[in-house]
């Protein structure tokens, strides 16, 4: 057995200790230290598992599905589609903004430091957690997605009534892993500036998701970002 001390959420850790006990994950843990002695990789070592640190595995309510971490000098802390607050809103994140504002009639934050919403239970989950500076996709088919996949299907099992928010193709594949009786699927294309007129804007997923979350019982989510 490997030797495993994940800085990770001791319900996440429970959940997932046979993820950080298999063969796949010791080769990536080696891959990621050979990147590391040779390249700069985001995010910082202490954030990788930021998503899940700062929303506990038990008290999950929505999940927000992204593909990779941002690869520019300081972007990347964690959590998907979010940034620290000095960093400049990226432009999927301003597209997310622009469907709050339009679904829920809440003003635009001026920053893009997502922590407010993982602390209410919504889970910022990138399918691959690190990446070489400037090489965006440089992590992928490494073992992350195996990994975030065990994630991704221990919510869903575990779990009832969770929102998961699959936008854009790559998102949409991980439709499977979701036990689609339990909880409530909702799709919309990528809000990237590429295709967020193409089905993203006006979908309005996040009085959808406070809609059912009022409906099971559970407290709705704050969209709103101080």
């Amino acid at each position: 057995m490997h030797k495993v001390n994940p800085l990770i959420e001791s319900g996440w850790n429970e959940k997932l200790m046979k993820e950080f006990r298999s063969g796949y994950f010791f080769s990536l843990k080696t891959f990621l230290k050979d990147e590391k002695r040779k390249l700069v990789i985001y995010p910082p070592g202490s954030k990788i598992f930021e998503a899940f640190n700062l929303a506990p595995f038990n008290e999950v309510k929505v999940v927000i599905l992204g593909q990779d971490p941002y690869h520019g000098k300081g972007q990347a802390h964690g959590l998907c589609f979010s940034v620290p607050p000095e960093v400049p809103v990226p432009p999927s994140l301003g597209n997310i903004y622009k469907e709050i504002n339009n679904d829920m009639d809440l003003p635009v934050p001026l920053h893009g430091n997502l922590e407010s919403w993982a602390k209410q239970g919504v889970l910022l989950l990138n399918a691959t957690l690190t990446v070489r500076a400037h090489q965006p996709g440089s992590h992928q088919n490494k073992g992350w997605e195996t990994f975030t996949d065990a994630a991704i299907a221990a919510v869903s099992e575990h779990h009832k009534g969770l929102v998961f928010f699959l936008w854009g193709n790559y998102a949409k594949s991980k439709e499977s892993l979701i036990d689609k009786n339990k909880h409530l699927v909702l799709k919309a294309a990528h809000p990237s500036p590429f295709s967020a007129h193409q089905g993203f804007f006006g979908c309005k997923h996040f009085s959808k998701a406070n809609e059912y979350l009022k409906s099971m019982g559970k407290n709705e989510i704050n969209w709103g970002i101080e």
